[in-house]
């Protein structure tokens, strides 16, 4: 089959290098960020005339010596800090306790496969050959299981923690001009996609090399074992999610009903005792969850990729630069993303609002054309001009070219979705400026268009999934599918740094209203957050659209894994299966929405309660008990988090080892198909509601003015279609798309003892 240009000791460089240029980079962009100062010393101000008048003059127009200003932004920002991370550590102590109770199952279920033997057995796809015993596989996927889950904690952590550190330096650098705050925002989003996907390329990377070590030629057991790292990866990213939407919804919808309806006091009026609550939920929900949860759908389709590699040419052959290709492709997007970054911070500069939302999409389109020639470059020097992908019991041959087709169709089609994403969740388009125009007639009329909205929004999607599943499986089997995930989130770094940007936006724009900054800085930070809602959206959609191809390339390692040679739909055993797994998704809406109500309720009720209970609160001379407003989020996210997170870690389990891997497999078919149109039609209604808000609350155009001021009716009607679609588009939308790839990948790491002693139901009846 022969082998391709790169040499395996280039590839042994270029992975970690790109890794390393990753972390250093995402380090240059914390010390730029880091510039500015919080506190009230006076700053030299620097000869930088770029905005056409000096930076001096401005500084004393918007006041930027004014101390209690400055002052009162470090105060809010260390009062959101604190309760993130103490929000944090507490999720990360239960789900501390679950992380070693599920690698001990992990442990004892796949050791007893072979009665925790440790002699040699006969391998799963070559039989001829001797692979290392069950056991090594049962130790070496509960370590990488451990690995997983730790990158994906630390991810979501430094994330939060880099997002607290900027907003109240965004809102600062707002006094300066919106192109300012601008940067600083991106910078800081550009931290943390640096980061992860660094961190998530260098520990795989490391844990490859050194699993290496014990199982030599062994390919087979290793990469099977590897498979442990994306399942650790989105279990934590589960409860990330989970337990982050209902933390920042609960604290938002209270906020909202009762600040904006009842008491017509702006959003994030220091006088809401709930402010604290919404901006540290922005932090662990939106930020951390994210984290986790592109980390994890980056290992799954990296450990997808390897493990269909393994049984292919190029772990029969031992070509270790071609088995890395999911790695290599990672490496080139990471150097991509780094050049995309620099036209957005140093190449080109932001001097008005209209100016934002286009250079976040041009962040998108750079990144997928470079990422394009990235691509090609890597085919075709790193792969064999042919070689054959193992094929359900068969090996298909396969050109490079194929495969670097598969790469590309994956990549645009995420341009793709992101772009009808935002189509959908703007307000600078129709749909969201209908949903405005149908608040005019009240609440119920806004919810009716919404809905319609998000269902409307997931027919070009499904489409660009439905390309991308066609040419990958015709080209190169199940390995096309996982490499088209790949090339979905080929371009993380950019996507998280715009999805990261959107919160810390948001939390700026909070800090300025409770610092009683002017109004000119306020509408400042409202403009960089409604770019920031759409490109939220356009995360959320890339988040989706790649868990459904991570799921599917999953559930083929799976199927081909517990020998399974067909998934007869017709069959009772799989239709059963597939209809059960397609109710789950709604079982697991219903649990988290139903958590974000009764958090949401106990916080109304207390915002209630302190607003007149607290003398001279509304008057603005007495301060709100923002803490018990925080203890409340906490308290009901962490109990919560628990319920729905058994359903989908528990599911696969007693599935497969009670009805067995042919009904597993039906579930697994079955809540990929409806978990997609459910997270797509979700998230995008949620966005298409706060961004008619937004667009009321602006007032940009005439048709806009029509329908405002904040506190009009139409406004209110806005305010509730918002605080509909808030569980939708943070808790049970992104949720969802952890849902389909958690049970594909645990079924993976599951499948030899299903295989072998699951389907307890059939062999006694």
């Amino acid at each position: 089959m022969g082998s391709g240009i790169l040499s395996d000791l280039a590839t042994e460089i270029i992975i970690p290098v790109a890794a390393v240029i990753g972390i250093v980079f995402s380090l240059v962009q914390w010390y730029f960020v880091s510039q500015v100062k919080l506190s009230p010393e006076r700053q030299n101000s620097s000869n930088d005339s770029k905005n056409g008048y000096n930076d001096y003059l401005i500084e004393e127009e918007e006041g930027l010596n004014d101390h209690n200003v400055v002052l009162k932004c470090a105060e809010i920002q260390n009062a959101i800090a604190e309760g993130a991370t103490s929000f944090l550590f507490t999720e990360y102590q239960y789900v501390g306790v679950f992380m070693v109770a599920f690698a001990i199952l992990i442990f004892l279920f796949l050791g007893s496969v072979e009665g925790f033997s440790t002699k040699s057995r006969p391998c799963a796809y070559s039989p001829e050959k001797l692979c290392k015993p069950a056991l090594a596989t049962a130790v070496f996927s509960t370590v990488s299981f451990i690995l997983g889950a730790i990158t994906s904690v630390v991810s979501g952590f430094l994330g939060m923690k880099i997002a607290t550190y900027a907003n109240a330096r965004t809102t600062l650098e707002a006094r300066k001009g919106v192109g300012k705050a601008f940067i600083t925002a991106f910078r800081s989003g550009a931290v943390m996609g640096f980061l992860l996907a660094a961190n998530g390329l260098l520990v795989l990377y490391i844990a490859m090399n050194l699993f290496k070590l014990y199982y030599g030629d062994d390919w087979e057991g290793l990469f099977e074992a590897i498979t442990g790292y994306g399942l650790g990866g989105s279990s934590m990213a589960l409860f990330g999610r989970v337990g982050g939407g209902i933390y920042t919804k609960a604290a938002d919808v209270g906020a909202d009903l009762v600040g904006k309806v009842e008491r017509n006091i702006p959003e994030d009026d220091p006088r809401n005792p709930a402010v604290i609550a919404d901006n540290v939920g922005d932090n662990v929900g939106d930020i951390a969850g994210m984290g986790s949860d592109l980390f994890g759908s980056y290992a799954e389709s990296s450990c997808a990729a390897l493990v269909v590699a393994s049984i292919s040419s190029f772990g029969i052959d031992h070509d270790w630069t071609a088995m890395c290709y999911p790695l290599l492709v990672s490496s080139i997007g990471i150097v991509v993303c780094l050049i995309t970054t620099l036209f957005a911070t140093d190449f080109f500069e932001i001097k008005a609002v209209k100016e934002i939302e286009p250079a976040l999409k041009k962040q998108l389109i750079i990144s997928t054309v470079l990422m394009t020639i990235g691509v090609a470059l890597v085919s075709w020097l790193a792969l064999p001009p042919s070689f054959t992908i193992f094929n359900f019991g068969t090996q298909k041959v396969v050109k490079n070219w194929q495969l670097f087709l598969c790469v590309a169709v994956g990549l645009w089609a995420g341009l793709i979705i992101g772009f009808v994403t935002e189509y959908y969740t703007s307000n600078a388009y129709s749909p969201v400026q209908d949903v405005a125009d149908s608040c005019r007639t009240g609440a119920a009329t806004n919810v009716i268009f919404g809905l319609a909205l998000g269902y409307k929004s997931v027919i070009i999607p499904i489409f660009a999934i439905a390309i991308c599943i066609y040419v990958g499986f015709s080209f190169a089997a199940m390995y096309g599918i996982a490499v088209a995930a790949l090339g979905m989130l080929g371009t993380i770094a950019t996507g998280l740094a715009i999805d990261a940007y959107g919160p810390i936006s948001d939390n700026a724009g909070g800090i300025a209203e409770m610092a009683g900054m002017s109004h000119r800085i306020r509408e400042r930070t409202d403009a960089l957050d409604a770019a920031g809602n759409t490109t939220a959206a356009i995360g959320k959609g890339f988040a989706i659209g790649s868990a459904a191809l991570v799921s599917l390339a999953l559930f083929g390692a799976f199927v081909s894994r517990a020998s399974i040679t067909t998934v007869d739909v017709l069959s009772p055993k799989v239709f059963i299966g597939l209809i059960v797994g397609a109710m789950l998704p709604y079982w697991f809406s219903a649990m988290t929405m139903k958590s974000v109500g009764s958090a949401a309720l106990k916080m109304v009720e207390e915002v209630r309660r302190q607003f007149n209970t607290i003398p001279g609160l509304m008057e603005g001379l007495a301060k709100p008990d923002y803490a018990t407003c925080v203890k409340i989020s906490t308290d009901a996210s962490i109990k919560e988090m628990i319920p729905p997170g058994a359903l989908v870690m528990l599911t696969p389990l007693i599935v497969g080892t009670i009805f067995g891997v042919e009904t597993l497999s039906g579930i697994l078919a079955g809540s990929l198909v409806s978990g997609v149109q459910i997270a797509i039609s979700a998230s995008n209604t949620g966005g298409a509601w706060d961004n008619a808000k937004k667009y009321i609350e602006a007032g940009a155009s005439d048709h806009a003015r029509s329908l405002g001021p904040k506190g009009s009716d139409p406004h209110k009607a806005a305010v509730i279609g918002d605080t509909i679609g808030d569980p939708l588009k943070d808790t049970s939308g992104p949720s969802l798309n952890i849902l389909i790839k958690l049970m594909a990948v645990e079924s993976l790491v599951f499948a030899p003892f299903f295989a072998k002693h699951g389907g307890i139901i059939f062999k006694i009846f």
